[in-house]
């Protein structure tokens, strides 16, 4: 069952009610993500078109948040500088935001990005390091805007060479509360702060399942969760499907997150998991 109603949360300038649950579309502006990599350039360039023809689409189909990514978090990824990260997403975030009524949020840990993207007109920091690059905690605090902070095993290089837990969803939800006091010390207030537990970022696939099963006691933290599980391995290794058939799978697991209390779940296809969520919310919310 999802946990009490959550109030409203301000992202920027746009207020979003977390009481119902939001469908955030993923725009890797990348060649190199697992899923979608490639598919906004032309022979290694970015193609701003492209982007935006992507981004209508998926405003149109529901998206509430446009994730907008620059550097592949893919297991087995390599980092890239700070300049290739901005130069690929800061046009990106200018012209969402000079034509789209969505929330855009930024997915990335490098503290120069976050404060050129909260200058661009972003309203969501999402980092899947959870802001333990060198400088993110305070980039993130002077921006004001709300974070989201993952749990991740490692570095996306290595982090799926042998993930180990004691107890996954203990560990995780230590780790979360960690960061979360970190946050606290620079100024980043508890209603600014959104958690995800990580899915497929240095856990197994038993790891996966058992986070999903029990994540009602993340839920239960008092923060919003944002899940994100579209196209990954975890469903693939069930399903045995390769990354474009998981479709079917990826909306199962998005409703079972949302009946145990996730809020916001991060989608490659946006418009069947917006139906999907709403219908379980209507089912959720009556007598």
């Amino acid at each position: 069952m999802p946990t009490k109603l959550q109030p409203k949360m301000l992202f920027g300038d746009q207020w979003l009610d977390l009481a119902e649950p939001h469908v955030m579309g993923v725009m890797n502006v990348t060649p190199d993500s697992f899923s979608d990599g490639g598919s906004l350039f032309t022979d290694q360039s970015l193609c701003l078109d492209a982007a935006m023809v992507r981004a209508r689409a998926m405003v149109a189909e529901g998206a509430s948040f446009l994730d907008i990514g620059g550097e592949s978090t893919r297991p087995g990824a390599d980092s890239v500088s700070v300049q290739q990260e901005l130069d690929r997403v800061i046009p990106v975030i200018e012209a969402i935001r000079a034509s789209l009524d969505v929330v855009v949020s930024i997915d990335t840990s490098t503290a120069e990005v976050i404060t050129a993207a909260a200058k661009a007109g972003v309203g969501l920091i999402n980092d899947v390091r959870a802001l333990g690059r060198e400088g993110a905690l305070q980039a993130a605090a002077d921006t004001q805007l709300p974070v989201c902070l993952m749990h991740m095993q490692g570095d996306p290089k290595t982090m799926q060479d042998n993930p180990v837990y004691d107890s996954v969803v203990g560990d995780v939800g230590l780790y979360l509360d960690e960061r979360v006091k970190q946050c606290n010390r620079v100024g980043i207030p508890v209603e600014r702060i959104l958690i995800d537990p990580g899915f497929g970022f240095g856990k197994s696939l038993v790891h996966n399942l058992q986070l999903l099963k029990h994540l009602n006691l993340l839920t239960n933290k008092g923060m919003p969760v944002l899940v994100g599980m579209s196209r990954k391995s975890m469903i693939g290794s069930v399903l045995d499907r390769p990354v474009d058939e998981r479709l079917h799978g990826g909306l199962a697991v998005s409703v079972m997150a949302y009946e145990r209390g996730a809020r916001i779940v991060r989608a490659h296809d946006v418009a069947p998991t917006v139906d999907a969520l709403r219908m379980a919310h209507a089912a959720m919310m009556s007598d």
